[in-house]
This record gives structure tokens, C-alpha cells and sequence, in this order.
């Protein structure tokens, strides 16, 4: 068991410059660690200078995660063999939520490292308090399929999901296909199905609405080419 080093999980505000929603544990070891890898090394970087305006950023080590590839498990290795504290840094999020870091907290188990998750804002869960659906059952799934016609089958048995368990289920989608993935969700679930759409959390213009299907097909809908997650419960 390597005693010295730990693995940082570090949340990022969902929202741009909401720094509000960061717990004060993510400025205390944000300001001791030298080594980090991030999912975007612009972001992490910025993001970084926002908490600790005098920080000597140079003086950090960053590893990308490689969106094909994944992350560089040696030198993972080499830096938590070395001792060193490292964290890990999403776009968004809390890393290994719908964003990279299970991987690395993988390794760093297997290693016996301390593996440390701080607090922080995370969409799905603040969706959930948010939608007034199931709390104590869902199910998280990603992204659907972008391809008919297993998008609206997928759709479809997933709805069966959340009748037959009373389930809430939850989707994340690409900005720009928001609109496209509303319309499919109105067009293919039931009239009293309620759905939940929570885009934005946190910032100054969030919108979060549950409404029943045959609600929804009533109202004009334009969706912005934001984060937003998706939740039913049938």
C-alpha cells in the first residue's frame, strides 16, 4: 500500500464560473497538488487559476485524457509509486459520473492508494432533487443510440423499465441534439408519462421542468444547445 499518495476526485462547477456550488475541501487540496489529469487541459487549467488567482500554473504536471485512447495508466502509476497526490479533473461534473476518472480510480485501488471523492455539483443527482420524480429508484443510461430504429426502441423498453420498477430513468445527450432528443421522448412515451428536463443546473438561467407527456406535446419547446439531463418515470 503506497501511504503517502491519494487520489483526488475533483468536481468542477457545471455551470461557467459557478464557484458557488464548490465545496471549501476542493480549495484546500486544490492549492497542495502538483499533478493532475484532466479531460481538458484548457479547462483544467482555467479552472484552476479561477480558485487560486496566484497559482504558479506552470509549475503543475497535466496528463489529457485521450477521448479514444483513455488515460496514461503508467504514469499514473509512476506518479502514486513516486508518492505524489494527484487528481483528477472532468469538464464538468464529478469525475467517473458520466465523465472519465473510473480508470484511474481503478488503478488506484488496486494499488491501494487512498482514494479521496471531494463534494461538489453533480447534474444527475441535482436533476433528480430537482424533477420530483423517484428518488429512490432510478437508473442512469447514458446516451441513446443516435440510429433508428434503435433510439426509439431503446426509448420505448426503457419506459417498460420505469413502469414495471416505478423507476426514474435518466439521459444525457450532445447539445445540439437536445431538440431532436425531446421530440423523440414526446413523440414516443406514453401521454402520462411524466418527464423531467433540467438544463443549465446551477447558472443563472436554469430551466428545470416536469411535466406529463401529453403536457409537454402542448407547449412550444425551443431547448438550447446546453447541458441538460433527461428523466422519466412512467
Amino acid at each position: 500500500m503506497i501511504e503517502k499518495a491519494a487520489l483526488l476526485l475533483i468536481p468542477v462547477p457545471i455551470a461557467e464560473g459557478a464557484l458557488h456550488t464548490i465545496s471549501p475541501e476542493v480549495l484546500i487540496h486544490t492549492i497542495s497538488t502538483k499533478y493532475f489529469f484532466v479531460e481538458n487541459l484548457r479547462t483544467a487549467r482555467r479552472f484552476l487559476k479561477s480558485l487560486h488567482p496566484l497559482l504558479e500554473i506552470d509549475s503543475l504536471h497535466f496528463s489529457e485524457i485521450d477521448k479514444h485512447k483513455g488515460a496514461d495508466i503508467n504514469l499514473l502509476k509512476r506518479w502514486l509509486n513516486a508518492g505524489f497526490s494527484v487528481g483528477i479533473l472532468s469538464e464538468s461534473g464529478c469525475p467517473g459520473i458520466a465523465d472519465p476518472g473510473a480508470e484511474l480510480v481503478e488503478v488506484a485501488q488496486q494499488l491501494g492508494v487512498k482514494v479521496i471523492p471531494l463534494t461538489g455539483p453533480n447534474s444527475l443527482l441535482l436533476a433528480l432533487m430537482a424533477s420530483g420524480l423517484n428518488g429512490q429508484s432510478f437508473c442512469f443510461h447514458g446516451y441513446l443510440p443516435i440510429k433508428e430504429p434503435f433510439r426509439s426502441q431503446q426509448i420505448k423498453a426503457t419506459e417498460l423499465q420505469s413502469k414495471r420498477d416505478k423507476q426514474t430513468q435518466l439521459f444525457i445527450e450532445t447539445p445540439y441534439r437536445n431538440q431532436t432528443l425531446f421530440s423523440e421522448l414526446t413523440r414516443h412515451l406514453q401521454s402520462s408519462t411524466r418527464l423531467c428536463i433540467a438544463q443549465n443546473i446551477s447558472a443563472p438561467n436554469a430551466f428545470i421542468r416536469t411535466k406529463t407527456i401529453a403536457e409537454w406535446r402542448k407547449q412550444e419547446l425551443e431547448l438550447q444547445k446546453a447541458p441538460t439531463v433527461f428523466l422519466f418515470l412512467s
